[in-house]
């Protein structure tokens, strides 16, 4: 695949749809984080702040804010702000995230103008205090190399760009989710539409290095959500091997009791349903994620 170099802007000024998503518990990042977004240049931009349970205040005049009373979770949250905000790129942007650049959309927005293949890209996320980055933020099985680019299968939820049109028409975020995996299941459909994911490392972004484990409800969620993944995409032969291969290497890699008594909870909860609308992807969808180096049983 031919690709321009993420170095070089796009020259139109494309328009560029901002959400961050935020609980407010961070006063001292979302300030940082906005600054930096509005620093942007070469693209029009419509900042949105989804206040996930509170009420978003002292925001730029240029930025806008959705109140949601409750907190809806992560992707549900997200929808609501794509839904709000405007523009035909979206970009997805952590409240705790910061751009060391003014040229960062322009340049990942330059890699969806080079290639109409291309429907998302995420740039290579950096801890600004210089700890190792987690392996879930190079999006390919096994991590491997930080710095070599190319087509993903899969995105790091964080921070990355989105052309709307597809992100429409494969239906957005799984938001009864609410925390955990959206990512997978919306890049699987995102193939299945015939486009693919591009990791773009020379494009650097600032987010500290934190381990989804901090929050309560991961072996849970992990569990469920994995589950509900399967079940929600795979051809009916497929789920089963997905599933055991996941549980296989669960059991191996948890110590603790308490947290396999947490995963297997999920686990069991994500068989018993909820998990929302079956759309299978084809069978040309399993051989090009193959492919790509990402069969959809592991």
């Amino acid at each position: 695949m031919s690709l321009p170099a993420p170095g070089s802007p796009s020259v139109r000024r494309p328009t560029v749809a901002a959400v961050v998503l935020s609980m407010g518990t961070r006063p001292d990042d979302l300030p940082r984080a906005l600054e930096s977004l509005l620093a942007q240049r070469d693209v029009e931009l419509d900042i949105v702040v989804v206040g996930n349970g509170w009420r978003p205040t002292g925001l730029p005049p240029q930025v806008r804010a959705v109140h949601l009373p409750e907190n809806v979770g992560i992707p549900e949250g997200r929808n609501i702000g794509a839904a709000e905000a405007r523009g035909e790129v979206i970009f997805f942007y952590d409240d705790d995230a910061y751009l060391p650049s003014t040229d960062v959309l322009s340049r990942l927005v330059a890699v969806l103008d080079g290639d109409p293949r291309v429907a998302a890209v995420q740039p290579r996320p950096v801890d600004p205090t210089g700890k190792p980055g987690p392996a879930r933020w190079v999006p390919r099985p096994g991590a491997g190399d930080p710095l070599r680019p190319g087509v993903v299968t899969w995105i790091w939820e964080g921070t990355f760009v989105i052309r709307r049109a597809v992100f429409e028409q494969v239906g957005g975020w799984p938001g009864h989710f609410f925390y955990g995996h959206e990512g997978i299941d919306l890049m699987w459909k995102v193939w299945d539409a015939g486009y693919v994911g591009w990791y773009a490392p020379d494009v650097v972004m600032n987010h500290p290095a934190t381990s989804p484990t901090r929050h309560a409800v991961y072996y849970r969620n992990n569990a469920r959500n994995r589950v509900w993944v399967a079940l929600r995409n795979l051809p009916a032969p497929l789920v089963p091997v997905y599933l055991l291969v996941w549980a296989l290497l669960t059991v191996a890699r948890l110590r603790s009791p308490q947290k396999l008594r947490a995963w297997a909870a999920g686990f069991r909860e994500g068989l018993a349903g909820g998990h929302g609308d079956r759309r299978p992807i084809s069978w040309r969808t399993v051989l090009r994620l193959t492919r790509a180096g990402r069969p959809p049983i592991i």
